[in-house]
């Protein structure tokens, strides 16, 4: 009769109760800060209770930066999902050439060539880069915005990216099939 042998050392710590409630502890209160610094950054949070507050200052001649139209379309948006008692916020919009290549150089270096190339686009390709594309959340608001948004007049672009909008092509009665992820452009 064969036995096996159990090869790893014994096990000479033990996680007390106590010791895993403030590892829990911690994790909940750097989180509840996360949270409450994200709101605080984030100016399409709720702050009334209700409805969702307009989307983030930005350039002269609209108050985002974004293209105006799509700026109509995305206040619209959240003003229906607020209808809906749904938050819809917008995460990121205009971007510069700069901010573009800085979200693309992190990519690459977490993620590799070519995965990072899924997940951006270089600055010469990017709608962001041309006040033409929003990013939306939280996630509730962005599967909203996916169902909701072609109706609005807003297409979601790429498979891979539940929160990326734009505007419905002119002329268009209906979204494109979205990109499976933006590595089409590189």
């Amino acid at each position: 009769m064969t036995t096996t042998t159990d090869l790893r050392p014994p096990r000479t710590t033990r996680r007390t109760p106590r010791r895993l409630g403030l590892g829990v502890l911690a994790l909940l209160v750097a989180g509840c800060a996360g949270l409450v610094h994200g709101l605080a950054h984030d100016p399409g949070h709720v702050t009334d209770g209700a409805h969702p507050s307009p989307a983030e200052p930005g350039p002269p001649g609209t108050a985002t930066g974004l293209h105006p139209e799509l700026e109509r379309r995305f206040l619209a948006a959240q003003q229906a999902a607020a209808a809906d008692d749904v938050v819809l916020t917008l995460t990121s919009g205009l971007r510069t050439a700069a901010e573009q290549q800085e979200l693309v150089d992190e990519a690459v270096a977490r993620y590799g060539v070519p995965e990072a190339y899924r997940w951006v686009l270089p600055p010469e390709q990017s709608a962001h880069v041309q006040g033409l594309a929003v990013d939306v959340g939280p996630t509730e608001g962005a599967y909203w915005l996916q169902q909701h948004g072609p109706d609005l007049g807003l297409c979601p672009t790429y498979a891979n990216e539940v929160w990326h909008f734009e505007l419905l092509p002119e002329g268009a009665t209906a979204c494109p099939e979205p990109r499976p992820d933006s590595s089409w452009a590189w």
